[in-house]
């Protein structure tokens, strides 16, 4: 897939001013996006980014890459057909958690469902930030905003939970401010054939300022989330010494090596790349209070690529198809001459 040029972050730079209010955490993603791509090593004119609307919406701007600010919840279904028509693109969706599982809910689904070979950004602020601070699908229960002045009364949407119910092959998360997960996240995702998702724990400043600072903040955040890496064991905490093990077969929990005898291998290890998603869900919905919440890679599966399966549709057909071109359909039936 790359190339041979040695590409910089720069190199994926536009020149336009960045147009974010300071200190929002989509500053941190644009970037953390440009130096995964540079070492990823596909060329500018080979790499597209899409985006629907929203305030993250506006990221293709600051790439040097194609792009297109699409329509409100349309941008997976244009990221597939820009995918499908030109299979050799590097097609990255950014989008929001309005923009996305809102009135983009059911292209998101079926993106996955299709396992389009797309790399899916979704920022994740719990809060529509450019129409000023309306309760998203993602808010939690309770939450005090524009549109709901007393509170919502619904349970939201969590967005691996979403993703696996779609039968999607790639999940991972980040928090902004954790720029090396971020840019980890964001490699294997371009590297993985298929739609793959990387959920991004982002701030809003100005309308959900501090919405994920339970995990986010350094002071917490070794002790509530866990980092989890392929093939490695499931450890967490300042000391590495906590970890999590199944306590009946069904229920992770975490536990203490060299506490009520437990030993590091008691401890589970990740396997992203197991087809059974059963362990994968209860990891992913892990949300930093009672258990850590789970960063990194956490499911990498293949499976057939919904792009690659249509070309190689139509590739048979034209094979088998004594009509290559539009002319020699259009003569292949009666035909009358005008002179």
């Amino acid at each position: 897939m790359s190339s041979n040029t040695e590409y910089t972050a720069k190199d994926f730079k536009s020149d336009q001013y960045v147009r974010w209010c300071p200190g929002c955490g989509d500053h941190a993603v644009v970037n953390t996006l440009q130096k995964a791509m540079a070492e990823l090593g596909i060329p500018p004119h080979k790499t597209a980014v899409i985006s629907g609307i929203g305030c993250s919406s506006r990221l293709p701007y600051y790439m040097n890459t194609y792009g297109f600010h699409t329509i409100h919840g349309r941008a997976a279904a244009i990221a597939t057909g820009v995918k499908t028509a030109n299979p050799d693109l590097t097609v990255w969706q950014i989008t929001g958690d309005g923009d996305c599982l809102a009135i983009g809910g059911n292209h998101f689904i079926h993106a996955l469902r299709r396992n389009v070979d797309l790399n899916i950004i979704l920022l994740n602020n719990k809060i529509y930030g450019l129409t000023k601070g309306q309760y998203s699908p993602t808010s939690d229960r309770g939450a005090v905003t524009k549109s709901s002045p007393y509170g919502t009364v619904e349970d939201p949407f969590v967005p691996a939970e979403l993703t696996f119910g779609a039968r999607g092959h790639f999940f991972a998360r980040a928090i902004d401010v954790d720029l090396a997960v971020s840019k980890e996240v964001m490699v294997e995702a371009g590297r993985h054939k298929g739609a793959s998702v990387v959920e991004i724990l982002q701030n809003c400043v100005i309308f959900n300022d501090h919405i994920h600072s339970y995990v986010a903040d350094k002071e917490f955040r070794a002790e509530r989330t866990i980092h989890l890496k392929h093939g490695e064991k499931m450890l967490f905490g300042k000391d590495l010494n906590t970890g999590l093990v199944l306590d009946d077969g069904f229920t992770l929990k975490a536990v203490t090596i060299g506490e009520n005898g437990v030993t590091l291998n008691d401890i589970l290890t990740h396997d992203a790349t197991t087809q059974d998603n059963f362990l994968h869900q209860r990891l992913a919905m892990m949300d930093g209070h009672e258990l850590p919440l789970a960063v990194g890679v956490i499911r990498s599966v293949d499976a057939p690529v919904y792009d690659q399966e249509v070309k190689k549709q139509i590739d048979s057909i034209k094979e088998k198809n004594p009509k290559k071109t539009l002319r020699d359909l259009l003569l292949s039936e009666e035909t009358w001459e005008v002179k």
